[in-house]
């Protein structure tokens, strides 16, 4: 079953408004602040829409975050009933420090349709569309996987380049890339964004991997997946707690690798609308009474994926 298309403007609209919730915070240095604004505008409008919403993916749990919570229920409870994966600022130090990538996330799709990700880390990779299967896999080392694809792009090692997070985890691969002088591409955040930047040759990355955040994997899979692009995760479960909780959300194969189609089931929407400028979309600004806003978007079951830049007003 499709989603409706009226929801894209809805869930445009929700991004939109946390973006723009979040400038007079931009660059002052406190990146609570500024996710609070956007995380208060974009519960305000979600609760506006007329669905039955379920965050599976949110702040937290609820004695943790006020907004936006795990389980929470959001929208006028009429209507179809959707999982709702949120990450109102991907990049808090980002827009804390007026620094390029800060973005506001949110991914939809129908009820039990999305994986429920536990607040805990997971090893990702993903790569573009048109890879044949086998040639790129989690449980491959990264030599395995970097020359597989080069193989199969019929390119030379060294014209390879690589998104990671610059992160102590992540040292080895990095040194090994230097060794077969790969071009490396650190980001210090937001590896939503960095994720989805193996959806167009322009952004000349032909894989993204390493150690992340769970539910950002889950966001980053709706988008990827209109894309019929790449991916896999596996969670990274290192104590009880987290043990326990993903038991609690259904998960007892504590070491199972997550395809495209275990993370997202059937049709979804997905928006990142800019906070600060990035690759994937350009910041939002102040223009008179209106505010210039640049949201990447995509819905699986319309093809539709593109940006939608606007003019439009805050919503008081």
């Amino acid at each position: 079953m499709s989603i409706n298309e009226k929801f894209l403007k809805e869930f445009v609209k929700v991004t939109q408004q946390a973006s723009i919730a979040t400038l007079p915070k931009i660059g002052k240095k406190n990146k609570n602040e500024v996710d609070k604004l956007a995380t208060d505008a974009m519960r305000k409008i979600l609760n506006n829409i007329e669905m039955k919403g379920r965050v599976v993916i949110g702040e937290g749990e609820i004695d943790e975050a006020p907004m936006l919570y795990i389980g929470e229920i959001l929208g006028k409870n009429i209507g179809q009933e959707f999982d709702i994966a949120v990450d109102p600022l991907e990049g808090t130090n980002f827009a804390a420090n007026n620094s390029p990538g800060a973005l506001s996330v949110i991914a939809v799709s129908h009820k039990d349709n999305l994986l429920h990700a536990p607040e805990t880390y997971m090893s990702k990779i993903a790569y573009a569309a048109k890879i044949e299967k086998g040639v790129i896999d989690l449980d491959y080392n990264f030599s395995k996987n970097i020359k597989n694809l080069a193989d199969f792009k019929n390119k030379k090692i060294e014209d390879m380049t690589i998104c990671i997070l610059n992160r102590p985890r992540h040292k080895e691969i990095i040194e090994e890339a230097e060794k077969l002088k790969i071009k490396t591409k650190l980001i210090s955040d937001g590896d939503v964004s960095g994720a989805l930047l193996v959806t167009d040759e322009k952004y000349k990355v032909d894989l993204f991997l390493g150690i992340g955040g769970g539910p950002e994997g889950v966001l980053a899979a709706c988008a990827l997946d209109a894309f019929d692009c790449g991916f896999q995760g596996r969670f990274i479960f290192d104590d009880e707690t987290s043990i326990k909780r993903a038991n609690e959300m259904g998960i007892f194969d504590l070491k199972k690798k997550y395809e495209l189609k275990d993370i997202v089931k059937g049709d979804s929407i997905f928006c990142a609308t800019g906070i600060t400028n990035g690759e994937l979309v350009k910041g939002v600004s102040m223009a008179g009474n209106y505010f210039d806003t640049d949201t990447f978007v995509t819905h699986k079951s319309k093809n539709i994926k593109k940006n939608i830049k606007e003019k439009v007003q805050k919503i008081t």
